[in-house]
């Protein structure tokens, strides 16, 4: 027998990486690689953060490296109250648990259905709100986490030109418990109510997730936002801000000044990344900007 067939016959009997060697003498043994050591972020919150209507997708998709989970948990309708209620945090508790990634943020952001007139979703904001984002806190490092809260992204509704801020006591509540609690925050509210402010009513409606109305852009060219006008033979509102009677669930594929399609989702997901980097630098590595 010749020496090639011979050789052939041996490597037929080793381990593929074995084999492989003693074909091609040139390869060697391979070196062990170092371990990756991977992290996770985890989305909390409502429909202004959910997979659709909020910032969370562009922000998963466009912001973590490959070395950096995102899950988004945040659903729409829900409130500091009822996302616990209702099972949703035991979904993130599980989430949450370190595992086998080096470490775990959970971000969190309430406020838009904790506001008054929402039955089974809204919160007081004296005792009840505050309360619930330190106890989310509290079970967040409980389970071997990083908490980190937001401000609730602002809403894009103008009176005589300037920004109607209706959310502006929520954030305020949520400044005070990360001051309280030492948890790093990313007041995603002040950030977007400068940024819309700026950019005024008409350029606003950009971010919206269907094009307004042609009575809807000339009130805003005005100064003043408005809802859409009742259909013939519908009552009118009365005087309800369509926002504030958000149903549960997905948010519908509509136009309203609350919610975002794909250019508003950019835009503040790019701002979420931005403020996260600055605030929580042990992920500033694995953020895109």
């Amino acid at each position: 027998m010749t020496l090639r067939p011979l050789l052939f016959s041996l490597a037929l009997a080793l381990t593929p990486a074995v084999a492989c060697a003693a074909l091609d003498p040139s390869i060697t043994e391979r070196p062990t690689p170092t371990p990756i050591r991977a992290s996770k972020i985890v989305l909390v919150g409502d429909s202004t953060t959910a997979v659709q209507g909020g910032w969370g997708p562009a922000f998963c998709a466009r912001h973590v490296s490959a070395f950096l989970s995102c899950v988004n948990l945040a659903r729409g309708g829900r409130s500091s109250y009822n996302y616990r209620a209702e099972g949703s945090w035991d979904i993130a508790l599980q989430e949450m648990r370190p595992g086998a990634y080096r470490d775990v943020h959970v971000l969190i952001q309430f406020g838009h259905n904790d506001q008054p007139g929402k039955p089974g979703r809204s919160t007081d904001l004296q005792h009840e709100f505050p309360d619930n984002l330190r106890r989310y806190v509290r079970e967040v490092r409980a389970a071997g986490a990083v908490p980190v809260l937001l401000t609730p992204l602002t809403r894009r509704q103008f009176r005589a030109g300037v920004l109607i801020d209706d959310l502006a006591p929520w954030a305020d509540a949520t400044r005070r418990v990360a001051t309280e609690l030492d948890v790093p925050l990313v007041d995603l509210h002040a950030r977007s109510t400068a940024a819309v402010q700026g950019m005024g009513p008409v350029q606003a409606m950009r971010f919206a997730q269907a094009p307004a109305l042609p009575v809807q852009v000339s009130a805003a060219q005005a100064g003043t936002t408005i809802g859409a006008p009742p259909a013939p033979g519908t009552p009118a509102p009365g005087g309800v801000d369509a926002n504030a009677i958000e149903p549960m669930g997905q948010a519908k594929i509509a136009f309203d000044y609350t919610h975002l399609g794909p250019e508003g989702a950019g835009f503040f997901a790019a701002m979420v990344a931005d403020e996260l980097a600055q605030q929580v630098p042990a992920l500033r590595r694995n953020l895109i900007p």
